[in-house]
């Protein structure tokens, strides 16, 4: 058993621009200051209403169901917008089908809705990749490991066969409060110093680095 765990936005999805446009527009909507592109990328990767009131601190819990209205409401906009493109980092499919092939389990924890991660996965054809999905809603949100024992539990994996890749500090402690091997990549919205704060065990430059360190965590478990 070999169980790769991979979050989406900032890791598998370049999604920083329209991230970082919701997020604008959610919160200029009900009168309150643009974010900076930094403030918004330390939020990312949590669930969407305690980011927002990380972003936005001292709005009242009424405040925050509006902001995240705003939110979504843009999000789904944007994704209706005729040519809209949401890219692949390169390097991400090529990897995907290559452990799919060496038997790799598959599954995504992320902080996106259910509905987010349907339409990713019905986006780019992964309906038949990845063997579970776990997210935001169903249960407590990254740091907490609550999706990653839900991975290993939906494809009886152990902590020693699990590997979590993921491109932020949330990512990062919710693979090591999981017991299992936090991998970070820097091309998303974290730095790769943020990330080995975080406990990343190791953190690469590009898919090409990233699939050596897959391949050395697959040598390291015991033959069938």
């Amino acid at each position: 058993m070999r169980l790769a765990v991979w979050d989406v936005d900032g890791t598998l999805v370049d999604s920083r621009a329209i991230i970082f446009d919701c997020c604008t527009h959610a919160l200029t909507r009900i009168g309150l200051p643009a974010p900076t592109y930094d403030a918004v990328r330390r939020i990312v990767g949590l669930s969407l209403e305690p980011a927002l009131s990380i972003l936005a601190p001292g709005l009242t819990a009424e405040e925050v169901v509006r902001v995240a209205d705003g939110y979504k409401q843009r999000f789904h906009e944007q994704r209706a917008a005729p040519g809209f493109i949401e890219p692949l980092y390169a390097g991400a499919e090529e990897t995907l089908r290559r452990l799919e092939a060496e038997g790799w389990r598959l599954a995504i924890a992320t902080g996106k809705s259910r509905r987010g991660v349907e339409m990713i996965v019905q986006t780019h054809g992964w309906e038949d990749l990845f063997h579970s999905t776990h997210c935001a809603d169903d249960g407590p949100g990254k740091p907490h490991p609550h999706m990653l024992l839900e991975a290993m539990r939906a494809n009886r994996a152990g902590p020693a066969e699990t590997i979590m890749i993921g491109d932020t500090a949330h990512d990062m402690r919710m693979a090591r409060a999981a017991q299992v091997q936090a991998a970070g990549v820097s091309w998303g919205f974290n730095t790769a110093d943020e990330l080995s704060a975080a406990g990343a065990h190791h953190v690469a430059d590009n898919f090409s680095i990233l699939n050596n360190q897959l391949d050395r965590f697959s040598n390291t478990l015991p033959a069938p």
